[in-house]
């Protein structure tokens, strides 16, 4: 290779990175003043870096037949830029692929592809976007609620949005209980630093995330707290502690003044609507006061099956979940009142049991009774695996399946539940902090007659609290339409 050749390659490397530097400031006023959130194939690219925003571009490859250049997006950018837009999905990889293909004024293309919100901008005052946030609480400050957190902030910034209001925790005993608090959120082992600032307000006992003050409250039970006292009203409740399930229990929040709804991040029990976006949110409605969001493995597993199901209908078959350990497991072996779970964590894999299976059929009553399963705790901190052994009504082809999952991930209503890769080389750590239900993974797929056999992975917490807050924004009623339609015919 010549010397010039040599210093093309960088050349190129920093163009791209000077057209990636150009596409900050339209992704970040498009969403702070249009509320128009924007990604690349599924990945958003709002408050990402340059390589980010480069590598986004670069995972096309994955699921088109054709690279996608910062330089093919730019352009898209720079026209919604101009067009004040409403408030919006709009995912301008797959619109700058179906331009590539159409070619013609795109202008008048991106007219046909987004034109709902075409013209549809309203100039809110400081108060009007006040009045149109919806107080949320979370109750309980775990994995999942510390997750959860980050998300509601991160998304905090475009307006219309759902709004963290408050934490409630019970008294940790520590003189320096706030700060402890903040350094959780602050820190993640597995999910790395807070993106941003946390400054710990001591006097008015709150942190303020950045520019979210967001109220720590410190109460002995869910039904005694005075939210109105906080300037907090109608707000939605997310218990993530796991204690109350049942609608008893979790009916105690609805005792607290300033609560309007509530929604637990387990298997709700008894008559509880079980919730997985994307397969029957539909079913919520503005009367439910208390809705679950079933598990982590329930959102990674159903939306596949809901997809096998439609296209080639299932018979039965079996789930196995190689799940992480979680803190519900000992650190060493030690007394635990479940059949397994006493031995240490890091250091075993144990077989558990999973309600996973049934807990299907309450979101998708077609496949009532049709699945066992079973899980392996691992010694893995975080990102479990589905493994779907499936007898079908028809015979498949690996080749067929993959491709007809490609699709549904890419162009489908579960593309946000649903994601695909097809890499010989990808491992668990690899889907850390992914924001989708499931990940097929193509290259695992193996397909004999009607015997079909899927390897899903997902990242437990980041995956299923992304989920959690799909429900929470339907419930407090702030959607989205979201852009293109589909990519293709």
């Amino acid at each position: 290779m010549s010397h010039e050749q040599i210093n093309q390659h960088l050349s190129n490397w920093t163009e791209r990175e000077s057209t990636a530097e150009a596409m900050i400031p339209l992704i970040g006023r498009l969403y702070r003043k249009n509320n128009v959130v924007t990604s690349v194939y599924g990945r958003s690219i709002i408050n990402q870096s340059v390589i980010d925003i480069i590598r986004a571009h670069r995972f096309v490859r994955q699921v088109e037949d054709s690279e996608l250049s910062v330089h093919n997006t730019l352009p898209i950018l720079q026209a919604m830029d101009s067009m004040d837009l409403g408030r919006g999905h709009v995912d301008i990889g797959k619109l700058a692929v179906k331009f590539k293909e159409e070619g013609g004024s795109l202008e008048d293309f991106l007219k046909r592809e987004i034109g709902p919100i075409v013209g549809q901008y309203q100039t809110q005052s400081e108060e009007d976007a006040e009045n149109d946030t919806k107080d949320v609480v979370l109750y309980g400050f775990g994995r999942i609620g510390r997750l959860l957190a980050r998300i509601l902030i991160e998304k905090a910034g475009g307006g219309n949005n759902l709004r963290l209001r408050a934490i409630v925790v019970r008294q940790g005993g520590a003189d320096n209980d706030l700060e402890k608090r903040a350094s959780l959120l602050r820190r993640d082992s597995v999910h790395g630093p807070f993106n941003g600032t946390i400054t710990v307000d001591e006097e008015n006992s709150a942190l303020i995330a950045n520019g979210n003050f967001i109220k720590v409250i410190y109460s002995p039970g869910p039904d005694q707290v005075d939210y109105t006292h906080y300037g907090i009203n109608n707000a939605i409740v997310i218990d993530n502690t796991g204690i109350w399930r049942d609608e008893a229990g979790l009916g105690l929040h609805l005792k607290s003044k300033g609560v309007s709804r509530v929604i637990l991040t387990a298997p709700g029990k008894g008559d509880i609507k079980n919730i997985v976006h994307g397969i029957n949110n539909d079913w919520i409605t503005e009367e439910d006061r208390i809705l679950s969001a079933a598990s982590c493995t329930t959102n990674a597993i159903t939306p596949v099956l809901k997809a096998i199901h439609d296209e080639y209908a299932i018979e039965d078959g079996h789930v196995e979940t190689v799940h992480s350990y979680t803190n519900d497991q000992n650190l060493i072996d030690n007394y635990h009142k479940g059949s397994r779970r006493g031995r240490s964590a890091p250091l075993n894999m144990v077989i558990t049991e999973t309600g996973a299976a049934k807990a299907v059929a309450k979101a998708l009553p077609e496949l009532k009774g049709k699945l066992s399963g079973n899980a392996i705790r691992v010694p893995t901190p975080n990102v479990s695996m589905a493994i779907l052994n499936l007898n079908l009504s028809k015979e498949v082809t690996v080749e067929g399946v993959n491709e007809y999952l490609r699709d549904m991930a890419l162009h489908s209503e579960l593309q946000k539940q649903i994601d695909f890769v097809n890499s010989p080389e990808v491992v668990s750590t690899d889907f850390v902090g992914s924001r989708h239900a499931g990940i097929v993974d193509a290259q695992a797929t193996i397909a004999n007659g009607k015997r079909l056999i899927l390897y899903v992975w997902y990242d437990n917490e980041a995956g299923y609290s992304a989920q959690v807050i799909r429900v929470v924004n339907q419930m407090a009623g702030v959607t989205y339409p979201i852009f293109p339609k589909r990519a293709r015919d």
